[in-house]
């Protein structure tokens, strides 16, 4: 897939950089017709292709949304965009979120173009796979959108240009019927990993990423049998090395991941590099002295959480790239370890403890591979919310989980007020979600509304 993309790169540059860099609605630009150009199955097939390009601007900057935000990371910068994200003072007019706002949209957009031309592909099974590809992507990014900046416009289909101010917020509840409509539908049509190219969505993918949606809808029975499946699917074992999973591509523990190529300016990433000692690391996402604290010292993985001579360093994306600036790590949105630990979060049912075995092997898997120690399964094990929290946060540190995970486990106002005091900052409830970004409100004549507090 990755060879097509680069052929594609051209076309997505043409078709669809507007979309990106202003208004989140605008059509494509003038002198390029979508109408003249999605005319046959294998052009609406590279608009498919281009989904996944979109998603690869997503992650880019996505860690200080969620990881900065959280007691996981922080900036070396003392002003800015970026201390505002630590401090949990974000104003309007950041713009780290104004462009993972805008990058959400641009793959939503790139979606709603391929479900508006699946008419021109005559193979059902054909159109039926482009369908569930786009839903399932629309769905990823009205997840993260939804959860960073609550109620948001929720856009099915391409917008004319009468139409692009006339959109306000839907409420949380219709975005997230909306999500689960889409993921249900990739679930059922999408196919198993062998069935398509590595790097594109499958049935495994969408049926993770709905259990999660269903986790934080507090809908735990809907989830547990989507995760009882996926760990019963051969299609995915954990890693015997923790290292591996994220130095191993496509390795079976991966459910799915947005891919990136080395010193590839078309098709590389940067997010390594803020992660990073290497070469001249800007610093822009570095371990806190809280998480390291939190990281018992016999843990086999702490060697790729951070570097203990040089605890800036996450381990996880050391980059192999001539060009520090254009890395090709790959960024792991779903994966097999976190879903052992939904597992057992659905089977706690947001309950303070429990003793089921199940939840215990789960749990157990997860400490054998760092090295810990384990729970009994004799029936005297108990496994808590605390205990799975807390393993959460170092299994899938710098993975953009923590933010969300507090806010699921409901712990979210306890832990970061306590961080923040700690820290130096203050704390209020309504930092929970994000602004929506004053250009967004500026260009949109009345339709978007603020979230409170800001």
């Amino acid at each position: 897939m990755k060879n097509l993309r680069k052929i594609l790169f051209l076309l997505s540059a043409i078709v669809f950089t507007t979309a990106c860099e202003n208004q989140l609605y605008l059509t494509p630009i003038s002198g390029v017709s979508t109408t003249a150009y999605f005319t046959t199955p294998d052009q609406v097939k590279t608009g498919v292709i281009n989904i996944y390009n979109g998603l690869q601007a997503v992650p880019l900057r996505e860690f200080a949304m969620t990881e900065m935000r959280s007691d996981n990371t922080k900036t070396n910068l003392s002003e800015g965009d970026y201390a505002q994200l630590q401090n949990l003072a974000v104003q309007p007019t950041n713009s780290v979120i104004t462009l993972y706002y805008s990058a959400c949209y641009n793959v939503i957009f790139r979606c709603n173009l391929v479900l508006q031309y699946l008419n021109v592909v005559t193979v059902a099974a054909d159109r039926t796979q482009y369908e569930a590809e786009a839903r399932f992507s629309r769905g990823l990014s009205y997840f993260n959108l939804v959860r960073a900046f609550g109620g948001i416009p929720l856009i099915d289909k391409v917008l004319t240009p009468s139409e692009t101010y006339t959109y306000g917020r839907a409420t949380e509840t219709d975005i997230y019927n909306f999500i689960i409509a889409d993921l249900t539908f990739a679930k059922d049509n999408l196919t198993a990993r062998a069935g398509v190219e590595e790097g594109r969505a499958t049935l495994g993918a969408a049926s993770a990423l709905l259990a999660k949606v269903y986790l934080t809808n507090g809908r735990y029975t809907d989830a547990k049998p989507l995760l009882d499946g996926l760990i019963a699917n051969t299609d995915y074992a954990m890693m015997a090395k923790y290292h591996d999973v994220f130095y191993t591509k496509r390795n079976k523990e991966i459910i799915f991941s947005i891919e990136y190529i080395n010193d590839n300016p078309a098709e590389s990433e940067d997010f390594s590099l803020e992660m990073t000692s290497k070469g001249v690391a800007r610093g822009l996402n570095y371990p806190t002295n809280d998480f390291r604290a939190a990281v018992t010292p016999a843990d086999l993985r702490i060697a790729d959480l951070y570097n203990a001579k040089s605890p800036a360093e996450v381990g996880k994306y050391i980059s192999s790239s001539v060009n520090a600036t254009y890395g090709g790590n790959d960024w792991i949105v779903l994966r097999l370890a976190d879903v052992l630990l939904m597992q057992a979060e659905a089977i706690l049912a947001g309950n303070n403890a429990t003793n089921d075995l199940t939840a215990i092997a789960a749990y157990n898997l997860i400490r054998n591979r760092a090295g810990l120690s384990q729970l009994p399964t004799d029936g005297t094990g108990t496994l808590t919310k605390q205990m799975l929290s807390d393993e959460r946060r170092v299994e899938l540190s710098f993975e953009d989980h923590r933010f969300y995970d507090l806010i699921r486990f409901g712990m979210a106002e306890t832990v970061l007020s306590a961080f923040a005091t700690a820290s130096g900052f203050t704390f209020t409830p309504t930092a929970l979600l994000l602004p929506i970004p004053q250009r967004e409100i500026n260009t949109s004549f009345g339709a978007l509304a603020q979230n409170p507090g800001y």
